[in-house]
């Protein structure tokens, strides 16, 4: 009863409101019996298992000055993130262990918050955290000392959005697990931080949350459902970063730019404010940031984003060409959002698009054989995708991938007050002990297109059986024992079928799928073929496969491989009409297309794959390649002679390439990023080979030598006399280049776009 009293909590509040339809069960009530979740789920449990506890801890111990029991991981968790995978672990672990009952699971996390809650104890302020330096860096924010860009704050790199996976964790062991001992460290943290940012006024707080900073407003709304204290509601709203939010309420999109990951755990935060308080304007907030990212910004199979970043609606080319397609993440923090918006407004539209991600990017997010997670989804024609390994991966998909796999069972089933609703076709079991009643699901879907429900109880009773119509439906069959039933239904809807049931009645769930084009949103011409609501890709080479299980590199997660010009992509020519009808079915959901065959891109692992098509009628074809060789050959001419280069704005490039600096910003403009300074920013180039003879630097605005300085290795270089928006420069062969910019005569420096390292 423990493990769900947070819940229980939650959605009664929620129904006192009036706001919610329907609650979700818990996941022990809930158990995969076959298909590819469940082997998903068995993987990601040994992915789990394999990971040591010990290593995971050790930045708090360090941090809390007490004894190592183990080294930490290095990759990402010695760089400057360190501790925020011991977050995203203890969620696992407890998700995990309501999903299967395994004891392993339980043992670990008991053992670790019982390592945190020493770790609190031994700072004796509630505090607890990995973060470098964590003690200096919280005081300089309790005394108003703030220096914030979108990923560094006072050069720390996102220390809420770190800090917040603690929280989350913290709340995901009591929740799902009942580990009461992590309730009472979860309050203690949660008492710290609302002393820490009290003196701060609310102008200090919003410049705080221009750094990426998780769903920390989600954690303390959490933490006043737990408690019922208002101070944690409050504390909610002062987190709640007014700069995404005001645009929203007004329903403008200034999204195009923007770390698209950065953005969605807000907006969960937004939703769940929204249900505690009555602010309906934000839960409308939530739902046009919800259509706009799902139905605007993301590709086939329900991911988002180019280089981490939002792409204009209007022109899905960069997502097209670049090797760093949609991440995981995004897709992560969207199946929240759906999650809470679908049990809010009931509206079956969130589950279409919860259903697509689940099973296309979700799914296809983890080898299902080996075990390790994908960062980036290239829609790129002909390219990969990296896995990470255990002992070398510390990336934020991983964190998010350990989670993933672990709650297939949260939204399969839902219930109101006395119907239960069928939302997803996924074979497993469903125990409602409230009611008294066991539902079993059998199916092979989507290899078959039909479902099976057995009704077990220990008396017979009146309820609705409420079962999806999906959108992507033809036609939706209903058999009660064998007899068809009455549907007026329509897809995006449930079919509701009311009766005393007894134990051993059977429903039978038939639907009719087919295969179809979908163009990218940005109405260009490239499409994926989708079936039912299965994406659809093709296996399209094995070589050079460069990098495919990451080693420990800082950019580890992204691939190395070469990059095949888009001219080479299979393209779709001729009458629009015949494309579809040119698939010829060879088996189960395996389609032929001349030399390729497409099967669900779930299954496509270990090999260059192609998933969007280009249409073209002959005459544009032969048009449109031309063009596009041009394009292709100025491209790979300049990455040839490239041996590093960082994108100022964007928030990997340039933590994999170390910036600092001070009094800067950054922004987007023109579909390029960009950063400029009132003070200094700086580099560090790797200069492989010291092959490395010229750095470029290009801004979006004249460089103009009197107002700004330039530095290579502490050197200030000698800049052209002439304007213009680039500048190049000579620079002595060595093995690492820092490039540091330096403003000048009290003026801003233009907007840096990119700093290159190039041969010649």
């Amino acid at each position: 009863m423990k493990t769900t009293l947070f819940h229980i909590a939650c959605f009664t509040l929620l129904s006192l409101s009036g706001m919610a339809q329907m609650q979700p069960f818990a996941l022990q009530e809930v158990k995969l019996t076959g298909g590819p979740f469940k082997q998903a789920q068995d993987v990601d449990l040994k992915y789990i298992l394999a990971l040591n506890p010990d290593k995971l801890l050790a930045p708090y111990l360090i941090d809390a000055g007490l004894p190592l029991k183990a080294q930490r991981y290095g990759n990402w968790e010695s760089v400057g993130l360190d501790g925020h995978i011991g977050g995203h672990y203890l969620s696992a672990l407890a998700m995990m262990y309501a999903s299967t009952g395994e004891p392993e699971l339980k043992k670990r996390l008991d053992y670790m918050i019982d390592q945190l809650a020493q770790c609190q104890a031994k700072n004796g302020n509630g505090y607890v955290g990995g973060i470098p330096q964590g003690k200096v860096f919280w005081e300089r924010i309790h005394k108003g000392d703030i220096d914030g860009s979108s990923f560094g704050l006072n050069n720390t790199w996102v220390p809420l959005y770190n800090i917040h996976k603690l929280f989350a964790g913290l709340r995901d062991a009591f929740e799902y697990a009942g580990n009461q001992q992590a309730k009472q460290v979860l309050i203690g943290l949660g008492d710290w931080f609302v002393a820490l940012i009290k003196p701060l006024s609310d102008e200090q707080i919003q410049q705080v949350l221009r750094t990426e900073h998780g769903g920390i407003n989600e954690t303390f709304a959490d933490l006043y459902i737990l408690t019922n204290d208002k101070k944690y509601l409050e504390t909610a709203q002062r987190l709640s970063h007014r700069a995404l939010l005001m645009p929203l309420l007004e329903k403008q999109d200034k999204l195009t730019g923007l770390h698209a990951n950065t953005q969605i755990p807000k907006v969960i935060g937004y939703e769940k404010i929204a249900t505690l308080t009555g602010k309906t304007d934000w839960s409308e907030a939530a739902t046009y940031f919800w259509q706009n990212v799902s139905q605007t910004r993301s590709v086939a199979f329900g991911g988002n984003s180019v280089r981490e970043h939002f792409n204009p609606t209007t022109d899905f080319g960069q997502l097209l060409r670049s090797n760093q397609g949609p991440e995981t993440c995004n897709s992560f923090n969207m199946l929240r959002l759906s999650k809470a918006l679908f049990l809010d407004k009931n509206d079956v539209s969130y589950l279409d698009f919860y259903e697509r991600t689940l099973y296309n990017h979700i799914l296809s997010s983890q080898h299902p054989e080996k075990g390790g997670f994908v960062y980036f989804t290239p829609i790129r024609p002909n390219h990969y995708r990296v896995y990470s390994q255990p002992e070398t991966s510390m990336w934020c998909c991983v964190g998010s991938g350990l989670e993933n796999h672990t709650k297939y069972g949260e939204l399969i089933y839902s219930h109101s007050a006395n119907d239960l609703f069928v939302n997803l076709f996924i074979p497993s079991t469903l125990t409602w002990k409230e009611k008294g009643i066991r539902l079993s699901q059998r199916t092979e879907f989507p290899y078959q297109n039909q479902t099976e429900l057995v009704v077990e109880q220990t008396k017979p009773q009146v309820f609705a059986l409420q079962i999806r119509y999906p959108k992507w439906a033809e036609n939706l069959e209903v058999l009660v024992n064998g007899k068809a039933q009455r549907i007026e239904a329509k897809p995006s809807g449930f079919v509701a079928i009311a009766r005393k049931w007894k134990s051993g009645d059977r429903v039978t769930v038939r639907f009719k799928t087919s295969t179809r084009l979908e163009p990218l949103p940005d109405g260009s011409n490239w499409a994926a073929f989708v079936h039912g609501p299965i994406v659809l890709a093709a296996k399209t080479s094995t070589a050079d496969l460069t990098g495919l299980f990451a080693d420990d590199s800082r950019m580890g997660h992204e691939t190395k491989g070469k990059l095949y010009p888009l001219t080479s992509a299979y393209a779709l020519v001729g009458d629009p009409a015949t494309y579809v009808s040119r698939l010829k079915p060879v088996s189960t959901l395996r389609f032929q297309l001349d030399t390729l065959t497409l099967q669900p891109f779930y299954e496509v692992h270990d090999a260059r794959y192609q998933m969007y098509f280009p249409t073209f009628t002959q005459a544009a074809f032969s048009q449109q390649q031309a063009r596009l060789k041009q394009q292709e050959a100025e491209t790979l001419a300049l990455e040839a002679i490239t041996v590093d280069k960082v994108n100022c704005g964007e928030q990997q490039p340039e933590v994999d390439h170390a910036y600092q600096g001070e009094k800067s910003e950054s922004g987007y403009d023109d579909e390029r990023f960009w950063r400029r300074t009132r003070s200094y920013i700086a580099y560090q180039l790797q200069n492989k080979g010291q092959e490395g003879k010229f750095i470029e630097i290009t801004a979006l605005d004249n460089l103009e030598p009197q107002n700004v300085a330039i530095y290579i290795n502490d050197a200030q270089a000698d800049t052209p006399a002439t304007q213009g928006k680039i500048i190049r420069l000579n620079v002595d062969p060595k093995e690492v280049i820092r490039v540091k910019i330096v403003a000048q005569n009290g003026k801003s420096t233009p907007r840096i776009h990119q700093i290159r390292l190039l041969t010649r």
